[in-house]
């Protein structure tokens, strides 16, 4: 599979462009914002957006909904609970002195457990709610996007309206700390880490 991950916007955000080798059809995950570089991207593998999706509705995470949805058609997903926030994006910027365009709302509606097909790939929606109502995860074999759920050594705040600390801690140790040790992930800001490396050094995955 074609994995491209490089920080877009004030906040650094990892945006994620996964991709099929055969049939060159691809998901961008978390355009947060700098669509000339996410376009840029997929022009370097030719590559077609079957599928936006978001791993939560925070302002950082989705700036570039709407010009990646109008540059290619192609249909934008998160999950329910975010929904909300998707329109709140401007406004939510305008706190930390950004400027952000809203998103259009999505096309599709998830709710945690489906399985996401582009070309002979694919993706699993893992409902991990804490940092926010509507985190997610996309998890296939040897590759976790983790959006603001899981960091490198940390976890997402929950501070923000709508986090709880106890459900994120639950999310993790429910659903994420069982995957495969090797596992890699890609996080919503910083480093790359593992599921091993976490287990071993993140005190957020104990207990």
């Amino acid at each position: 599979m074609i994995v491209e991950v490089f920080p877009v916007g004030p906040l650094q955000v990892n945006c994620v462009v996964l991709g099929c080798p055969v049939s060159r059809k691809a998901v961008v995950i978390d355009p947060g914002a700098d669509l000339e570089l996410i376009e840029e991207a997929l022009r370097k593998h030719d590559l077609s957006v079957e599928m936006i999706l978001n791993t939560h509705g925070h302002f950082d995470h989705i700036g570039a909904n709407a010009g990646l949805k109008k540059s290619t058609g192609a249909p934008l997903l998160i999950h329910q609970a975010d929904v909300k926030l998707l329109q709140m994006a401007s406004m939510q910027a305008s706190t930390y002195g950004l400027t952000v365009e809203n998103s259009p709302l999505p096309d599709t509606e998830l709710l945690g457990g489906e399985v996401l097909q582009f070309g002979e790939q694919s993706l699993e929606v893992i409902h991990t709610p804490g940092h926010s109502p509507g985190c997610v995860c996309f998890y296939r074999e040897g590759l976790l996007v983790s959006g603001d759920t899981l960091f490198a050594g940390s976890v997402g705040r929950t501070d923000l309206p709508g986090g709880d600390h106890q459900q994120l801690l639950n999310s993790i140790r429910q659903k994420l700390a069982g995957l495969p040790s090797q596992t890699k992930v890609l996080p919503g800001h910083g480093p790359l880490t593992t599921i091993d490396h976490e287990l071993k050094h993140n005190p957020y995955m104990a207990g």
